[in-house]
């Protein structure tokens, strides 16, 4: 029997505003939710529904967004002086709001690439660090149509904020205020932080290390899940150098936080991902069709969705 929509909300104990615009259909991947690995980790408590918000290290929070099927993860770290907000989610809701829920401290914006589901909500800041690339510069424009398939049939979990107009959501423009380059660090007060260059998901991704503290943000390089390497905006050979530079960095980190699924992941999936991804990449294991153009490669605990070499 199809469970009714008051079921699924008591199933994931998610908070329900009424008038909230209710998704009729459960998709397979909100069956699977939550993930067993939050349990785990310590849960803050916000007064907005859309997103949960998990301590996983001190003075760094993960920012969840469990509604949407990227099931994005933006990280606000939090220095003496300053806070940085790693990837600011969908834009579907109030990101700004949770980080004030957080620290009162001024926030600077840094993504980890600029797709869509990683900048919803940088318009809502007045600082925007951003690598200085085109394809950076297109992003800030803004998207409407990339936006409008974040929420199509199958896409939603539950509900969508009270408030939220369906139709009108885009990607808003942006300002960067200032732009970023390889190596470039970033203080916090008490905190420094240094950016990684590791193009290959999209030519202006990057990983964010915090030396001092073993932590590496990894973004879209790599996540507990399957990995997109597909687009037209990727390319394998940089994200080969890219993965194999983040291995060598393994004995130096104490966790991996990558940007979707799952925020907390063991340093010893860096050097595994360089020999997976040599496997999906030289074609050693099956190749799974995933819809026009795409397979999906899977090798041990980690999936690659590639375009298909035929």
């Amino acid at each position: 029997m199809k469970p009714s929509f008051q079921q699924l909300v008591a199933s994931f104990a998610f908070f329900i505003a009424p008038a909230l615009v209710a998704q009729t259909e459960i998709p397979d991947w909100c069956r699977s939710l939550p993930r067993a690995e939050y349990k785990t980790l310590q849960r803050v408590p916000i007064s907005d529904a859309w997103f949960e918000v998990y301590k996983v290290a001190p003075a760094v929070f993960a920012i969840y967004e469990p509604h949407q099927s990227e099931e994005t993860i933006g990280y606000l770290i939090v220095g003496q002086q300053r806070a940085l907000l790693f990837d600011t989610g969908m834009g579907i809701s109030d990101v700004k709001s949770v980080t004030a829920q957080l620290t009162q401290l001024p926030v600077v914006v840094l993504n980890s690439h600029t797709h869509d589901d990683h900048v919803g909500g940088n318009w809502q800041f007045d600082t925007v660090y951003g690598m200085d690339t085109d394809f950076t510069r297109k992003s800030a424009q803004g998207s409407r149509a990339a936006a409008q398939e974040e929420i199509g049939s199958g896409q939603i979990c539950g509900t969508l904020p009270k408030g939220f107009d369906p139709a009108a959501y885009a990607t808003r423009p942006w300002k960067i205020t200032k732009f970023m380059h390889d190596g470039d660090r970033i203080d916090l007060g008490g905190r420094s932080l240094t950016i990684i260059a590791t193009p290959g998901h999209t030519p202006d991704a990057i990983s964010l290390f915090d030396a001092a503290n073993g932590l590496l943000f990894t973004g879209d390089t790599y996540y507990p899940g399957t990995i997109w390497i597909y687009a037209p905006e990727t390319n394998l050979a940089a994200y080969d150098a890219s993965i194999r530079r983040l291995a060598a960095l393994a004995p130096q980190v104490r966790m991996v936080l990558g940007a979707h699924n799952i925020p907390v992941a063991s340093p010893s999936v860096l050097p595994q991902l360089v020999t997976a991804f040599e496997a999906a990449r030289d074609h050693k294991v099956p190749a799974t069709p995933a819809g026009t153009g795409k397979v999906t490669y899977k090798v041990d605990n980690f999936s690659f969705l590639m375009r298909d070499p035929k």
